[in-house]
C-alpha cells in the first residue's frame, strides 16, 4: 500500500548573514610581531579613527564584540616590546587584527535531528516545543552544530522560530582529569600505545590532568631519538588530541538557542563536526539527559564522539571508546534495555549492527542486525537517528543507497523486548528525493539524523541534497500497519 506521507513545504536554507567571531591567527610568531609593531607605531588619533571605523562596521553584527577583542589583545600582550600601557582603542584595534568573522552556515544547513525541548512552558494544548539540531557548513567545508526552536501542533503542522542574526561559539573547558588505565586503553584502540606513549604515561599518576600531560609529552620528545622525530611527533600529537577531545562548553544564559554554535574545538574536530543524532534519554532514576553521537573529523580519521546536556546551555563532550567504536552513524536507544545501554551502528560502512554495553562510553561487542536487501539499498544501509519506542516495537528510520548513489529513507521495526530481532521492514522507500529536492551540493539525497512521534504522527526532518532542510509527516499507525504487513518474512 502507498503511505500517505506529507511534505511540509517548509525549507530551511543556509543563511550567510549569520556570523560569529573566531581567532585569526598569524602563520608564525615573526609575522604576529610585525603586525603588532605596525599598530603600536600608529599615532593615537589614527588609532581612534580606525577603531571607530571598525566598530561602526562590525559591532552591530555581534554580541559582546568589544569584550572579545580585548581578550584577543590580552592573549598576545606579552609579545609587545614595551611596557608602555596601550589605550583601550589600541587594544581593541589589535584585537580586531587578530579576529575574523565566520559564516558557519553559508554553504549548507542539513542533516537534521529533533527532540522535545526541555522547556515546555507556555506551549499551546496538544502542541510540542522542539529542539532542532542541524549540521551547518561554512567556509572551507567546515561543519558545526547549530540549533533552531520549532513547534508541532496536534495536527502535525510545524512552525520554526526564525533565528536571530547573532551567533556565538563557547570556549571549551578541558575535562578536569583522566584515568590512566582508560586513557591507555583508548590509545591502544587508536594504534598509538607504543613505547613512547607508554613512557609518557609511566610519568603520570593514576589520575592526571591535561596540564600534567603536556609537560610529560614534551619531556618524552626531548628524550627521543632525533632519527625517530617524525614518528614520535605523530604519537605525541595523537596523545594530546585524545586528551583535548574531552571537554565542556558553557554558553551565556542570555543567548537564545539559535545563537549557540558547537564549533570544532579540538585537533580531532579540525575538519568538522558531522551528523549529530540526538536522543532524549530517560534515566533509570528519573529525569532526561539529551545525548548526541556525532563524527569528529580531522581530515583523515573519523572519531566517534558523544555530547550530553540537560538544558542545551551546558554541554559535555567525550570520546566513545572500545574496539567496536568505528565508522559513522551510531544512534543510542532512548533508555536502557535490561540494565544496559543499546546502540544502532554501522561499523563496516555497509550493514546495520546493534550493540549493548553496561557503560555509556565503552563498547566492545556488536551483532549483525540487517544487510542490504532491496535494490534501493544495495550499496549500503544506515540509520537515520535513534530508535523510537512504540507499542508495536522499536521503529528505526533507515537510509539506503542505491543506483547512481541515490539516498532514500526506509524504516524497520525491531522487537520491543528483543531488539536484535527485525520484525518488520519496508519493501519500498518511505521518502525519496522529489524533483525539487534532487539538486544541491550532493545531488539525489534525502537524509535524516532523527525524528519523533507526536499526537500519533511521525515527524521526519530531512536534508535535501546536503544543502537545505525540510519536514515530512505521516500517520504512525499507517506506517506500523505497513511494517506489520511484512512481519512474517522478516521475523
Amino acid at each position: 500500500m502507498a503511505l500517505n506521507l506529507q511534505r511540509s513545504g517548509i525549507v530551511l536554507r543556509p543563511e550567510s548573514s549569520r556570523v560569529f567571531f573566531r581567532p585569526f591567527d598569524m602563520p608564525n610568531r615573526e609575522r604576529l610581531i610585525r603586525v603588532l609593531a605596525r599598530v603600536m607605531t600608529l599615532p593615537e588619533e589614527a588609532v581612534r579613527v580606525e577603531t571607530e571605523r571598525m566598530l561602526s562596521a562590525f559591532a552591530d553584527r555581534h554580541l559582546h564584540l568589544r569584550e572579545y577583542l580585548l581578550r584577543r589583545f590580552a592573549e598576545v600582550e606579552h609579545e609587545l616590546i614595551t611596557d608602555q600601557p596601550a589605550s583601550e582603542n589600541r587594544r581593541l584595534l589589535i584585537g580586531a587584527y587578530l579576529t575574523l568573522e565566520y559564516s558557519m552556515e553559508a554553504a549548507a544547513l542539513f542533516n537534521p535531528s529533533v527532540v522535545p525541548h526541555p522547556n515546555q512552558s507556555g506551549v499551546p494544548k496538544d502542541s510540542l516545543r522542539l529542539v532542532l539540531s542541524l549540521r551547518a557548513t561554512g567556509e572551507g567545508h567546515l561543519s558545526s552544530i547549530v540549533f533552531r526552536t520549532a513547534l508541532i501542533d496536534g495536527d502535525g503542522q510545524i512552525s520554526v522560530t526564525p533565528p536571530t542574526r547573532f551567533a556565538a561559539a563557547a570556549a571549551p573547558y578541558p575535562n578536569t582529569s583522566f584515568e590512566k588505565r582508560l586513557f591507555a586503553r583508548k590509545l591502544a584502540e587508536l594504534g598509538l600505545l607504543d613505547e613512547f606513549a607508554s613512557s609518557v604515561l609511566d610519568e603520570l599518576d593514576e589520575t592526571f590532568t591535561l596540564e600534567q600531560l603536556r609537560p610529560a609529552v614534551d619531556r618524552g620528545l626531548r628524550r627521543g631519538r632525533f632519527s625517530a622525530r617524525d614518528r614520535l611527533q605523530h604519537t605525541a600529537s595523537g596523545i594530546l588530541a585524545l586528551a583535548q577531545s574531552n571537554y565542556e562548553l558553557r554558553f551565556d544564559p542570555a543567548t537564545r538557542l539559535s545563537e549557540r554554535v558547537i564549533f570544532p574545538n579540538t585537533p580531532a574536530e579540525r575538519r568538522g563536526i558531522e551528523d549529530a543524532r540526538w536522543v532524549a534519554f530517560r534515566e533509570e532514576e528519573g529525569g532526561t539527559t539529551y545525548y548526541a553521537t556525532y563524527s569528529a573529523y580531522d581530515g583523515n580519521i573519523v572519531l566517534p564522539q558523544i555530547v550530553e546536556t540537560a538544558d542545551f546551555l551546558n554541554f559535555r563532550i567525550n570520546t566513545l571508546n572500545g574496539p567496536e567504536i568505528r565508522n559513522k552513524g551510531m544512534a543510542l536507544f532512548p533508555r536502557k534495555l535490561n540494565g544496559r545501554y543499546a546502540m544502532i551502528s554501522r561499523q563496516d560502512g555497509e550493514n546495520l549492527f546493534i550493540m549493548f554495553s553496561e557503560l555509556l562510553h565503552f563498547w566492545y561487542e556488536k551483532r549483525l542486525l540487517l544487510r542490504p536487501t532491496e535494490p534501493w539499498e544495495f550499496i549500503q544501509l544506515g540509520n537515520c537517528g535513534s530508535p523510537i519506542e512504540t507499542e508495536e516495537g522499536w521503529l528505526v528510520l533507515t537510509h539506503g543507497v542505491g543506483a547512481m548513489r541515490r539516498y532514500v529513507l526506509g524504516a524497520i521495526l525491531l522487537d520491543r523486548d528483543d531488539p536484535t530481532r527485525v520484525i518488520g521492514r519496508l519493501r519500498e522507500p518511505l521518502l525519496t528525493p522529489s524533483e525539487s529536492e534532487r539538486e544541491g551540493y550532493v545531488p539525489n539525497v534525502v537524509y535524516s539524523c532523527g525524528g519523533l512521534v507526536h499526537a500519533g504522527r511521525l515527524l521526519i526532518p530531512y536534508a535535501m541534497s546536503d544543502q537545505s532542510t525540510s519536514f515530512a509527516t505521516l500517520s504512525l499507525g499507517e506506517l506500523l500497519a505497513e511494517l506489520r504487513h511484512h512481519r512474517s518474512s522478516t521475523s
